[in-house]
């Protein structure tokens, strides 16, 4: 780093975009501070992007609005961009780098961090297996999020991604201690009325106060993104290991953080790849995904639920590509859904939680959790072949036994998947829920739940359903016989 942050250099040789190119200097640092003042005294601060014998490359967190080549100079304070964290930090609004907007004043006292964070020895991690309940039957039933989790939702353009965020933020909890989520949401480049949503969620729930908020907006500049994330997960950290807090992180859009990424490697004058995102997209939001986790010397943990929407509802687009490889699973809306007025539209069979399996089970959730799992993704996945079948063919055509299944989908997507937005299930009421729907089925129909799980839930389940179906049936023909005479 610097040993010279009392000289100011006015050899401000370019701006392009959110660039300056700063010539002839001396000892400088890669993601070194910068101070910038214009020719009229205002200052803004930059960060090193690149650094040349002779000259050095800096991103401009507030843009390049307004500087000239010609009475533009800068400073360069021999630091990284610090975070003042503390616990005060806790129902308080900031913007991406960490200043509050929310017209209170600046934390008075907190540690100072590198935004960017320290790499965690992964020797000294501990693995994820603590279950957290959210209280929505999609997830907590088929798709569990694990204390220390990175678990994506991939989304699109008006699918519900939000209020599906902010029902987990309200409800998150761990069965096996009785604490809650401290919550930290991190807002990239979305709306004003997006970031109000969360805010509005926040104080009606009363999980404002064990919250902090680092919201950039789309108006400001798209320099600031790439901050923001890094702002938020360093207060994350803090909280997690130095507090021993349970720490759920939300980081809403990732996509529009990419794109910033894309705008800088476009005016750096880089070699593009993979439609024009940088070569680096990987590891850069590898450094971000993987700051969340457990380490052993703490208590605490950092999980986090990063948002980001599908172009075009492209799975296979670079961003939700390359985060389904750094991640352990993602949750995937489906459009199809939404329209048929599912909600949450999460999707039965793109949908997956890597760590789900050391997560539940006995001792942790119930022990048939896992077999009754499998068993649902097994059925809805005869229910798309049906279906698939039905449009060719017409659906009078089908067998017996696929006509069944057709009623199970029916079943499965209006009583387990479908719930209110403030509904909070507990995970008995979501296996209860699944074994319910799974009556719908034949028993010789099920291959992945044991026969004493057969016995106790399947067989009790489809005398209860039989007796309701029967007592319709004769409260049906009762009210016809009144009628009659």
């Amino acid at each position: 780093m610097s040993d010279y942050s009392d000289l100011e250099y006015i050899s401000v040789s370019q701006v392009s975009g959110p660039l300056i190119v700063v010539d002839n200097i001396r000892n400088v640092g890669y993601n070194e501070l910068v101070e910038i003042r214009n020719s009229r005294g205002d200052l803004r601060l930059g960060q090193v992007l690149e650094v040349s014998e002779n000259h050095a490359i800096v991103q401009v967190l507030e843009g390049t609005s307004g500087l000239r080549t010609q009475g533009t100079s800068a400073r360069f304070l021999g630091k990284p961009l610090m975070l003042s964290v503390g616990k005060e930090m806790l129902g308080r609004v900031f913007d991406g780098i960490g200043r509050p907007i929310d017209g209170g004043p600046p934390p008075l006292h907190g540690t100072q961090r590198d935004i960017n964070g320290e790499p965690i020895n992964p020797c000294s991690r501990a693995y994820p297996r603590d279950f957290i309940q959210t209280g929505i039957s999609a997830i907590d039933g088929m798709n569990t999020l694990v204390r220390g989790q990175k678990l994506p939702i991939f989304s699109g353009s008006g699918l519900p991604h939000d209020r599906i965020a902010a029902q987990i933020a309200r409800q998150a909890k761990l069965l096996q201690e009785d604490v809650d989520f401290t919550i930290i949401f991190a807002a990239m480049g979305v709306k004003h009325d997006v970031a109000q949503f969360f805010i509005r969620s926040f104080e009606e729930s009363g999980v404002l106060g064990k919250s902090a908020l680092f919201l950039s907006l789309a108006s400001a500049p798209s320099i600031e993104r790439l901050m923001t994330s890094r702002s938020a997960l360093t207060l994350a950290e803090h909280l997690a290991f130095d507090e021993n807090m349970h720490v759920l992180v939300i980081m809403t859009d990732m996509t529009n953080y990419c794109e910033s990424l894309r705008e800088i490697g476009s005016a750096r004058g880089e070699i593009p790849a993979r439609k024009g995102y940088p070569g680096y997209l990987y590891s850069d939001l590898a450094s971000l995904y993987e700051r969340a986790g457990r380490i052993q010397s703490s208590s605490g943990s950092i999980t986090q639920m990063p948002i980001l929407t599908m172009p075009s509802d492209d799975i296979s687009h670079p961003v939700p590509d390359l985060t389904g490889y750094i991640t352990e699973g993602q949750i995937v809306l489906e459009r199809d859904l939404f329209q048929r007025s599912v909600y949450p539209p999460i999707a039965g069979l793109p949908s997956l939680s890597r760590l789900m399996k050391d997560g539940i089970g006995e001792g942790r959730t119930r022990a048939d959790h896992p077999h009754i799992a499998s068993q649902l993704f097994a059925c809805y996945s005869k229910v798309k072949q049906v279906r698939a079948l039905a449009a060719v063919i017409g659906e009078e055509e089908l067998s017996a036994l696929d006509k069944r299944y057709i009623k199970f989908g029916e079943e499965f997507e209006h009583r387990f998947l479908t719930q209110g937005e403030y509904e909070n299930r507990s995970i008995e009421q979501t296996l209860e829920i699944g074994w319910n729907v799974i009556t719908t089925l034949p028993r010789e129909e099920l291959h992945r739940v044991t026969e004493e799980e057969i016995d106790r839930y399947y067989k009790e389940r489809v005398a209860v359903e039989t007796l309701k179906s029967e007592e319709a049936e004769n409260n049906y023909s009762g009210g016809n016989d009144i009628e009659r005479e």
